[in-house]
């Protein structure tokens, strides 16, 4: 990708002052308020519009008073594909792989240039534009489906206005007052019942009026039966979608031309629903019944009003979120809006309350945009609101959709990783084309673009399109799946089969290299750097997911054969290397530059997500690890930050771990690419990449976890990067793998006790800074691990 700096810089924030007396506020911990709430209705989609979601649509709700905008997607609306262009292929370029002697050739012979250009010539994957669509390409982007306005007039100026989202019950509000009259609207998503519920009251009859807009064609529009129904289709590739809501009211409703008016009304509730076309089917990826879901849908939820469907919405959000609590220090300030808390939080006012909120928010925004049955969350979650988004809103492999699923295990939301297992299942069978077209192997690969047609190719340009790990990466969150649930039947059915797939790549592609290892030739750090004999990260990548598959099999007892196979491979993969100046290497070659900013950092793959480098186990690795997260700085996108955290979390710095964390929440009001030195957070606490990416939130919750918990090495460790600033706290819910369900407390910054419930009999090794201890579980009881016994 080509990327431009920004260079804006946020004056204002150090020029805002609060009065004292708005943080004398202190809360129980029991009583801590996750709320994010403002003064003044959103102006702005990106930075300032608060989102919602059921897991099919994210919402995006502003609370201006005069007219409500509710902004939503639909996570399968997807320009591209052949719909689009009948040329598309999902990329491939056939025969590909024979340049491939030719570029290892000119690699052996140091003419490193040669190979480059021979490689971006012949192994870019293709796209086909087309002059007229938005986006113009054939590989397409992730769509709005569109905005539904509720208006409603005020004869007088507004007071007392508040805009919240209450993240412990996954409801947006908005309150005011005009004159004596007092209005409240209330917004959440509904999972079981697939809809989202939009509630407007009043305490005086008003007149309310509702509109639909779309930037796509329209097929029909109706109303009937208190029901609004809009058939649309995209432009390129004509996708058809549905959307529609149902209306409860106690005024008077009519209908003309497109726009819904309700007078003298008290109370006006929109049950809204959307579908597509759209299924996982390779090649057509069509023929979903939409228009049917949609009637089910509707007719399911026909005799239930708001209430009772909030009643059901509160008993599924709450059975997910309610898992996990968190409780740091006792200053909680609330008193003031987010964004002024903001600020102050920046600036130095202690907020450990605030951290709290911004760790349980990621939870909340997994909850509300990944569950079972539901597309993946892409690089904006569910929630965009363009035709044209910011890197199509794909899934980018290289980093970004395995980052936007680290929290779903350890903070206890393994059934949000479903969706994302579901869609890796479904690209194998492209996957495996890509394999062979350019690189003549086995298996199944993926690289750094994809998007819902397949796109498992290259991307059409080079260094940052080729990236040939993504499959081996995606495998590694089907195995973490098994490791933290025990889900022997998920191992068997779903992940193994496709990691050995991974693992066949992999055992195809490596070659011998001068060392004598076997090596990923020809090779590219993720969108840094030249063409090279072997970058580390695709090294680690394979070393990972043959590792994890052997042990797979050796615990399903199948396929053992293939597994001495890969572990012969696996063994001779070249291991980590260090350089001429301490560095962990990023190539086979030692060209490490130490004044070198790059926000990917992916030779650190190894230590993190991976457990082939770890403080204990290979201390020299993970010194060399250090030096090169020194070199690099403690600046960087949002999701860079976010990675460092868990980087430092693994080598056990909790106060540097710390420091990047507070870097995260920076207050930022920048909308501009900017690669170098970018991250914070929008005054919404979403992350601001720049522009935003949901990645940065999701790794900064699981960084948080990492400083709190570890279990990578088959060793409960507890409390593994605490910072000076956390001295005294409770972590409740976290999970480890083994299906160990695990809660701490700490006081002075040393643990007190901590309690551990297994799903499973069995003996567990627990750690506590360097001892170490054993300890029988038996399946489903509490057993107290205290300060004491480690002593």
């Amino acid at each position: 990708m080509l990327f431009r700096h920004s260079r804006f810089l946020i004056l204002c924030i150090f020029l805002f002052k609060i009065s004292p007396n708005a943080y004398s506020q202190k809360t129980d911990y029991n009583k801590t308020d996750l709320k994010l709430w403002y003064d003044k209705p959103a102006t702005d989609w990106m930075t300032q519009a608060l989102p919602i979601g059921n897991g099919y649509l994210g919402v995006m709700f502003f609370g201006d008073p005069a007219e409500e905008r509710l902004q939503f997607s639909e996570g399968s609306l997807w320009a591209g594909g052949k719909g689009a262009n009948e040329e598309y292929n999902f990329g491939l370029r056939k025969d590909a792989y024979k340049t491939l002697p030719k570029i290892r050739e000119l690699l052996e012979q140091g003419k490193l240039a040669e190979a480059d250009k021979l490689a971006s010539a012949e192994m870019t994957g293709i796209i086909h534009e087309k002059k007229g669509n938005t986006p113009s390409s054939d590989f397409g982007a992730q769509q709005t489906m569109g905005d539904l306005y509720v208006s409603v007039s005020h004869t007088s100026a507004v007071k007392n206005y508040r805009r919240e989202l209450d993240i412990s019950t996954a409801t947006g509000k908005v309150t005011y007052e005009v004159g004596k009259e007092k209005f409240e609207r209330t917004y959440f998503g509904n999972y079981p019942s697939r809809v989202m519920v939009y509630n407007f009251k009043s305490t005086s009859p008003e007149t309310y009026s509702i509109r639909f807009s779309t930037p796509h064609k329209k097929e029909y529009e109706k109303f009937e039966k208190n029901q609004y129904i809009f058939g649309g289709s995209l432009k390129d590739n004509k996708q058809e979608f549905e959307t529609t809501y149902r209306i409860d009211t106690d005024g008077k409703i009519s209908y003309d031309s497109g726009i819904v008016t309700v007078k003298n009304a008290r109370k006006v509730t929109l049950i809204h629903t959307a579908s597509t076309d759209y299924t996982y089917q390779f090649p057509k990826y069509k023929g979903n019944d939409y228009k049917k879901i949609n009637q089910q849908v509707l007719a399911s939820v026909a005799s239930k009003n708001e209430t009772a469907l909030q009643s059901e919405q509160q008993k599924d959000y709450k059975n997910l979120f309610d898992r996990v609590s968190l409780k740091l220090g006792t200053d909680h300030i609330t008193s003031v809006p987010t964004d002024k808390r903001q600020i102050a939080y920046f600036q130095g006012t202690p907020d450990p309350g605030f951290e709290v909120l911004y760790f349980q928010y990621g939870r909340y925004l997994m909850i509300s945009s990944t569950r079972p049955g539901t597309m993946p969350m892409s690089l904006q979650g569910k929630w965009n609101d363009s035709t044209n988004p910011p890197w199509a809103n794909d899934y980018h492999t290289n980093i970004n959709i395995q980052m936007l699923y680290w929290p779903a295990e350890v903070t206890n939301l393994s059934e949000c990783y479903l969706p994302l297992s579901d869609f890796t299942k479904s690209i194998v069978e492209p996957g495996k084309l890509a394999s062979k077209e350019f690189f003549g192997t086995r298996g199944w690969t993926v690289n750094t673009m994809l998007n819902a047609y397949g796109y498992t190719s290259p991307g059409w340009s080079f260094p940052w399109g080729f990236y040939p790990g993504g499959a081996g990466w995606l495998s590694q969150h089907l195995w973490e799946h098994y490791a933290f649930t025990n889900d022997v039947d998920y191992l068997k059915n779903t992940a193994y089969p496709i990691m050995k797939e991974a693992s066949l790549f992999w055992i195809d592609y490596l070659t011998k290299g001068k060392s004598g290892f076997l090596v990923s030739s020809p090779s590219y750090s993720p969108e840094h750097g030249g063409i090279s004999t072997g970058a580390s990260m695709d090294h680690q990548i394979a070393w990972d997911v043959l590792s994890n598959t052997i042990r797979a099999s050796k615990i399903l007892k199948t396929d053992t054969d293939f597994a001495n196979e890969a572990q012969k491979v696996r063994d001779h993969i070249q291991p980590p290397q260090i350089g001429r100046w301490g560095q962990l290497q990023e190539w086979n070659e030692d060209v490490d530059d130490s004044t070198d900013k790059h926000r990917h950092v992916s030779h650190l793959f190894a230590l993190h997500p991976g457990n082939q480098i770890s403080p204990t186990a290979t201390p020299e690795f993970a010194k060399a690890a250090r030096v090169t997260l020194d070199a690099r700085g403690d600046e960087g996108t949002g999701w860079s930050l976010a990675w460092k955290v868990n980087f430092w979390a693994r080598l056990q710095d909790g106060n540097r771990a710390y420091s990047l964390f507070k870097r995260i929440l920076r207050p930022v009001g920048d909308k501009a690419e900017n690669m170098v030195n970018g991250g914070g957070s929008y005054s919404n606490l979403l992350c601001a990449h720049p522009p935003f990416q949901l990645d940065g939130n999701m790794g900064s919750t699981a960084g948080i976890a990492e400083m709190l918990l570890q279990s990578q090495a088959g060793v409960i460790e507890l409390l593994p990067a605490l910072p000076d600033s956390w001295p005294a706290g409770e972590i409740k819910g976290l999970k480890a793998r083994g299906n160990v369900t695990v809660d701490a407390q700490w006081r002075d910054g040393k643990l007190v006790s901590a309690t551990l419930i297994s799903g499973s009999s069995g003996k567990q090794k627990v750690k506590l800074g360097t001892k170490t201890l054993e300890v029988d579980l038996i399946k489903d009881q509490k057993k107290v691990v205290s300060v004491g016994l480690f002593q």
